[in-house]
């Protein structure tokens, strides 16, 4: 896990903030779009990828103010990749990431690895794909739990960070 204080926030340590755990394909990159969507730009990270990835900027400026109120971490495939392709594309600074089963593996499969790195952490946990296993896992914490399910073909909203700040506010 990451260490006890932020790299881009120094000397505030992260265990005070909750966590905001970030999918990629489906929130951020919305595959499922037939057409890349308005105020989304494509990225040729992989050549043969069909379709490309779709990133939105705006959603860099987005994720930066969320990380002033949770520890953004990648919870998605990508695992170190996103840190290398999205981070920069983004204007993020290297983010904590959750390590899960390789790649392929079942939507389940991410539950058993976000509860290992959630701890007894408040967590938001935003994924275009939300298995049984997921709701379950929500309610069976102890610690305040948010579970954010985005349409994998338009992604991360407004809305949707505006939930996150007032989940955090009712914290």
């Amino acid at each position: 896990m990451a260490s006890d204080v932020a790299p881009d926030r120094p000397g505030r340590a992260t265990a005070a903030l909750p966590l905001l755990l970030l999918d990629v394909d489906g929130v951020l990159n919305p595959y499922a779009a037939e057409h890349c969507p308005d105020g989304y730009r494509e990225y040729p990270f992989f050549p043969d990828e069909d379709p490309p990835i779709r990133l939105c900027a705006e959603h860099g400026g987005w994720l930066a103010d969320l990380g002033q109120l949770f520890e953004l971490a990648w919870a998605t495939g990508w695992e170190d990749e996103a840190n290398v392709y999205l981070a920069p594309a983004l204007g993020l600074p290297q983010l904590p990431v959750v390590r899960f089963p390789p790649v392929p593996f079942p939507p389940a499969a991410k539950v058993p690895a976000i509860d290992a790195f959630a701890g007894d952490r408040p967590a938001a946990w935003v994924d275009d794909v939300h298995p049984p296993e997921a709701w379950a896992w929500q309610r069976g914490r102890s610690a305040p739990t948010l579970l954010v399910t985005a349409d994998p073909a338009g992604g991360l909203t407004r809305a949707m960070v505006d939930r996150l700040v007032a989940w955090h506010g009712a914290l």
